[in-house]
């Protein structure tokens, strides 16, 4: 239970809701540091990496489906586009506004599929990857959530740099 705000009554939460939220908190961030960007600027570098705020956006919205499949069919199969590492830049034609509605779409699936399972201790078996070890490696919804919570956040913090050296802005400037 935790306490509300300004009426300090409990409100009642499960550990699936509070992670939810939790994912949340750390999606609505990242999404600060696009704010009024044209497609020009979403793809621009302005780092030494070859991280782009565009390209952050296309990665957690392949993540999001990704897991979402991983959770939903539970057979270990490889999901379309986990291994493109076109993922990670704006493709010519793609536009920031398309990008934001994929990870829209991926965060409604990861929800979805969050919801539909029993509960947070089930396991999957992860697919197999060049860098996955030679045994199968299962992980809770639980994990899958925390590892997403982590990866936006970290995400979200790749953002904040390359907003700040395009132009200035910053999450704690733009809230």
């Amino acid at each position: 239970m935790v306490a509300s705000p300004g009426n300090h009554a409990p409100l009642l939460s499960d550990e699936r809701t509070e992670l939810l939220q939790a994912l949340t908190e750390q999606r609505e961030l990242l999404l600060i540091t696009v704010r009024g960007l044209t497609d020009a600027d979403a793809a621009c570098r302005t780092t030494v990496s070859e991280l782009t705020l565009g390209g952050i956006v296309k990665h957690l919205a392949r993540g999001e489906r990704v897991w979402a499949q991983i959770l939903a069919k539970g057979d270990g199969g490889l999901p379309d586009g986990m291994l493109d590492l076109g993922q990670y830049r704006m493709a010519e034609g793609d536009t920031l506004a398309g990008l934001l509605a994929e990870y829209a779409a991926g965060t409604r699936a990861l929800e979805e599929a969050v919801a539909a399972r029993t509960g947070l201790d089930r396991t999957v078996p992860l697919p197999r990857t060049p860098w996955s070890p030679p045994e199968t490696v299962h992980w809770s919804a639980r994990r899958v959530l925390l590892h997403l919570i982590r990866e936006t956040a970290q995400h979200a913090g790749h953002a904040d740099i390359i907003r700040e050296a395009l132009d200035g802005a910053n999450t704690t400037a733009r809230r």
